[in-house]
């Protein structure tokens, strides 16, 4: 058997050469405001969330007259008019105006995504029309562009000036300092009254033309009991245990969840009970993104061709006995870093056909079992009399496509497809870094001087 710990232990070797790319990639960093910056985020968050519901309602009085809607751009120019004429709105200088612009973008997107799905062009489950939003009711969060700076723990953000940082921003900040990096844009969000900034980066990232382990692959098989079962073209069985956090904390949660509908509403208490239960969610989420990242990264480091199961987690997840198991793995999640982390190291991730029969197919003879109960967890093959732990037979089967035509979900082989980069907003705040400037730090701060 293939721990997790000793592979991380390991580092793998470098390629010979490597290809240098241009990604739009996140970093996302705890804050520790002051408390005057704290009430100024509130501020802006609450200013988002205005703009927000006043574009909407514009987009539905002109919808039911005309039926159409307003676009980002024309909400701008609705709200610079309304926002001198209204006295009402008087109050709508004390937050940067990258928050209202945002909330016009956001909703935007939004309409025409809600567009598409209602035409049939947007893959997935079909959208909602957008809702307004109510304070307590929806996520603190608000965009921002402009004059964005990472130094070594602090954050420079436009009208906020210096902000400490919770967490060590090195990584970004050198990337800054050398010319390898330029943010595009910031999201500023609270998660459990934990204020967070999530830069959009474009990162010149040095991919490997070949993955420093060419020639490996691995079969992935994801479960309930372990997080993953993997089985390599080495013959070696790697099994992966999930933390699985919802499960674990599952008594604190109904303790909490019941302390805070017992407290009046309105009450401190209940404001106190509220943000205990909202830190336990959020330690539940943090606990198995950890376990995620690990064991992807992992993966992707050790193999060049990594095999997994395109899975309909949203099908899965309505089988009431099922779904909290599910949901607590984290199945959409895994897949998604994996597609993204094989394309850094060089490698590819394999899909296979949601109907593969993985489960229910011999991996030495091939005989395909009309039924296969899942509380079966040992396969016994009839034909072959092969028996073998259930989740290893998948594994092994999903290995064997490896070298075959199945669905390749990125771009296979060290190439990457950047995702388009947010446009620069019209009439951009002083010092804001253009597409053809590199926007380091030393050039930023130059700007602003």
């Amino acid at each position: 058997m293939f721990s997790l710990t000793s592979a991380l232990g390991k580092e793998a070797g470098a390629g010979k050469e490597k290809v240098a790319v241009v990604i739009v990639q996140a970093y996302r960093f705890a804050l520790d405001p002051s408390p005057g910056q704290q009430r100024a985020l509130r501020s802006r968050a609450g200013a988002a969330r205005f703009a927000w519901n006043w574009a909407q309602a514009a987009c539905l009085e002109r919808y039911r007259a005309e039926r159409r809607r307003y676009s980002g751009a024309e909400l701008h120019k609705r709200w610079n008019a309304q926002k001198k004429a209204d006295p009402a709105l008087a109050w709508w200088e004390q937050n940067s105006k990258c928050a209202y612009q945002e909330a016009f973008r956001d909703l935007d997107r939004a309409l025409r995504e809600f567009t598409r799905s209602n035409k049939g062009e947007r893959p997935g489950r079909r959208l909602g029309f957008p809702r307004f939003k109510k304070r307590g009711r929806c996520r603190d969060s608000f965009g921002l562009t402009g004059t964005l700076r990472c130094g070594r723990g602090t954050v420079t953000l436009p009208r906020l000036g210096v902000i400490r940082t919770h967490e060590s921003t090195r990584k970004l900040a050198r990337r800054l300092e050398d010319g390898t990096a330029r943010i595009l844009s910031a999201t500023v969000s609270r998660t459990a009254q934990r204020w967070f900034v999530s830069f959009t980066v474009e990162v010149d990232r040095a991919v490997p033309d070949r993955h420093p382990r060419p020639g490996s692959a691995i079969g992935i098989d994801l479960g309930v009991k372990a997080l993953l079962t993997g089985a390599d073209d080495t013959g070696t069985v790697i099994t992966v245990p999930g933390p699985r956090p919802l499960r674990a904390g599952l008594r604190r949660l109904r303790r909490a969840a019941r302390a805070h509908a017992r407290k009046k509403p309105g009450s401190a208490g209940r404001r106190e009970a509220a943000a205990r239960l909202a830190r336990l969610h959020a330690r539940v989420a943090n606990l198995r993104a950890d376990a995620l990242h690990k064991a992807t990264t992992m993966l992707a480091a050790r193999y060049e061709t990594i095999v997994a199961e395109d899975l309909n987690v949203a099908g899965m997840t309505r089988n009431r006995r099922l779904a909290r198991a599910l949901s607590d793995q984290g199945f959409g999640t895994a897949r998604r870093m994996l597609a993204y982390k094989t394309a850094w190291q060089g490698g590819t991730l394999v899909l296979a056909d949601r109907w593969f029969p993985s489960s229910k197919k011999c991996s030495a003879c091939g005989t395909v079992k009309a039924k296969l109960a899942l509380a079966e967890r040992i396969y016994r093959c009839d034909a072959c009399g092969l028996v073998l732990d259930r989740d290893v037979n998948a594994a092994r089967n999903l290995l064997s496509l490896a070298a075959s035509g199945a669905e390749r979900r990125n771009a296979g082989g060290g190439t990457i497809r950047p995702r388009p980069a947010r446009h620069d907003p019209p009439n951009p705040e002083p010092g804001t870094p253009r597409r053809d400037k590199p926007g380091t730090a030393a050039r930023q701060q130059a700007a602003a001087a």
